[in-house]
């Protein structure tokens, strides 16, 4: 690989591999899994080049970092899913930041229950901002499949968050 092509390559990683470690991490439900396969994406691309001719390279890093992730979980045992998830809050309060964090958390565990058919779709479109189109192109479903995967997907989350908010304590102020 030439210099350029080398500065272009890396210019790709820093660009790209938190695309390809969100559609990891939901096909893995695990950060070190999730790692291991991102490292799997970027070398299988810097060694075939095909990154180059891509037409969407988001969507191409994408359907890479799918199939490498999958490939990683049929060649290793289910592991437990990784509870622990760093969370960044722009707020200064630390009370403050704890109750996002603790919600965040809750919300990305709703995620990753959700079966992987409609996890899949979902991350790619509420995390990676990516369209029908270029989901059904990463997916190799069609687009109609796509919007209705993440329309059940939706439902499922909202459902599962009315249950938990009716299922709350009520705090009581003396």
């Amino acid at each position: 690989m030439t210099t350029e092509a080398e500065a272009r390559f890396t210019a790709l990683v820093a660009c790209q591999s938190h695309v390809a470690y969100r559609v990891a991490y939901a096909v893995l439900l695990n950060a070190h899994d999730a790692e291991d396969a991102v490292q799997e994406t970027f070398l299988k691309l810097y060694r075939h080049g095909g990154w180059q001719q891509a037409e969407n390279e988001r969507a191409y890093i994408a359907r890479v970092a799918m199939r490498a992730a999958i490939d990683r979980r049929r060649a290793t045992p289910p592991a437990a899913i990784d509870p622990e998830i760093e969370l960044a809050s722009p707020t200064p309060g630390p009370e403050y930041a704890t109750i996002v964090a603790d919600q965040q958390r809750r919300i990305h565990a709703l995620i990753d229950a959700l079966p992987e058919d409609l996890r899949l779709p979902l991350v790619l479109s509420a995390f990676e901002e990516l369209n029908s189109p270029h989901i059904a192109q990463i997916l190799n479903i069609p687009e109609g499949t796509v919007r209705t995967r993440l329309q059940r997907a939706r439902q499922m989350l909202k459902q599962k968050l009315a249950t938990l908010e009716s299922n709350r304590p009520e705090v009581r102020h003396a």
